[in-house]
């Protein structure tokens, strides 16, 4: 059997192919959208990829099944409940799929979303036990999907979280300990709240170790996973439409390009977002007034999604080299409107130096100084609701999550100091240049975030 996993960092996304090499037969599960690392993979090891299975109609990111499917004359499958745009293979609890010797079974895991599949494994068909059990988002390693994303469609978290627990309790938890556990997502992921870090486990150490997967009833598990969740990123919804869509298919030729300075200008004047993704103290020293600052070292595509919306014109400021990185990045989660990108962004800014300012950024001591004078600024905190709760946080700050800032903005007032901060100062030079961009004049973050802040008043 032929079995790797691919991991993404930026949206901690996880897909893999499986195949029998006796009769090179291939499927992929869960690809990501620019999908040459698969069919290279493909042809070094001289298989055909028969197949393409989506676990669920991923919210994260647009899955690549269109583009494997036109790259290999693949089926395209999914759980039997899905309803597509597109030709697709239904897949129903227990169907087998035969790669030779090697068979992939499917469950129905439902609750993350209505049409959820997992995939057994088995290196051999007569196995009596999978070699592995693919959980796509309904069980991860320390967690289990979340219930609650589909509440605009009119299913709610606790129909789904029923779902979830006849899933996760008495389907995959019968499974026998050695059973392999490859979740589609990682630590960081919105989609859920516990994720570890960890790329793959058992399902005995998931039953021994995993907060959702300990005995409870039906009533206790649905308050434990629909509780506590941040909200999710604003490109959720789009993507989650978008892969169900018979939509646009990625070709990296027909990407960005690069763009001389004054069209670069031409479109910034007419309205095109540019995207800073330069470090947050490099963007904070000098960067294009009205500039998003999105670093690229970081959860990149998914804060994009987060504070941009798949409607802007984007042109991209990069650091040297990374420009075409970036707009396959931005492409991952259906942000195709990356017009351009410059060369070389430090001469643009020297060209540009009247249209060049500073970001405020002040330390923790200037900020507990400035909460006791005459003024006091208003002080956001865009970190989650589990970060605050496991950590602390400063009395005064209003909370507003960085994933709820873009809707949530007009709530703060236009005519006084705004210091924002999140964890150590990543976000809120994000959530900063967003307010700035949208008009705020007075706006702030902290060096070194609610650490530094909290270091400063035990010091005190």
């Amino acid at each position: 059997m032929f079995f790797t996993q691919y991991y993404l960092d930026c949206l901690s996304q996880a897909s893999y192919m499986i195949a029998d090499e006796k009769t090179g037969q291939a499927v992929v599960v869960d690809p990501r959208r620019d999908v040459s690392e698969y069919l290279a993979d493909a042809r070094a090891h001289g298989l055909t990829v028969v197949g393409v299975i989506n676990t669920h109609f991923h919210a994260d990111f647009v899955a690549g099944h269109l583009e494997m499917a036109d790259a290999t004359g693949a089926w395209i499958g999914y759980g039997r409940r899905a309803e597509t745009e597109y030709p697709i293979r239904k897949l129903a609890e227990g169907e087998r799929i035969s790669l030779g010797d090697v068979v992939l079974e499917i469950m129905e895991t439902p609750g993350h979303t209505p049409e959820s599949i997992s995939v057994l494994v088995h290196e051999h068909a007569d196995d009596t036990v999978p070699y592995a059990v693919l959980t796509g988002d309904a069980l991860f390693i320390g967690d289990v999907g979340r219930p609650d994303l589909l509440a605009s469609v009119g299913v709610t978290a606790e129909e789904l979280g029923g779902m979830l627990y006849d899933s996760v309790q008495n389907k995959l938890m019968a499974l026998p300990d050695e059973v392999r556990v490859f979740p589609a997502h990682g630590a960081g992921s919105a989609c859920g709240k516990n994720l570890s870090t960890e790329k793959q486990s058992t399902i005995g150490e998931q039953r021994a170790t995993n907060y959702a997967c300990a005995p409870m009833s039906r009533e206790e598990f649905i308050a434990l996973v629909t509780a506590g969740q941040s909200a999710a990123p604003g490109y959720f919804a789009y993507d989650a439409d978008l892969n169900r869509k018979d939509r646009v298919r990625y070709d990296a030729t027909a990407a960005a390009r690069p763009l001389a300075l004054a069209e670069f200008t031409e479109l910034r004047a007419g309205g095109a977002v540019v995207v800073d993704t330069r470090d947050p103290q490099e963007f904070a020293a000098g960067h294009l007034r009205g500039a998003v600052n999105l670093p690229a070292d970081g959860r990149f595509a998914e804060q994009a999604g987060t504070v941009l919306a798949p409607t802007d014109e984007l042109l991209v400021m990069a650091p040297q080299n990374r420009e075409e990185e970036v707009v396959t990045r931005l492409a991952r989660i259906g942000f195709d409107r990356a017009v351009g990108y410059l060369r070389n962004p430090e001469d643009a800014l020297e060209k540009l130096s009247d249209e060049v300012t500073p970001a405020s950024r002040v330390t923790a001591a200037h900020l507990k100084a400035a909460l006791a004078g005459d003024n006091p600024p208003v002080v956001v905190d865009v970190r989650a609701c589990g970060e605050r709760q496991a950590v602390g946080f400063i009395p005064e700050a209003l909370h507003i999550p960085l994933s709820e800032l873009p809707a949530r903005a007009g709530e703060l007032p236009a005519d006084r100091p705004l210091v924002l901060h999140c964890a150590g100062g990543h976000r809120s030079s994000i959530a900063a240049s967003l307010l700035r961009h949208r008009g705020f004049e007075d706006v702030s973050d902290i060096l070194g975030g609610y650490a530094a802040w909290a270091l400063a008043t035990t010091d005190a």
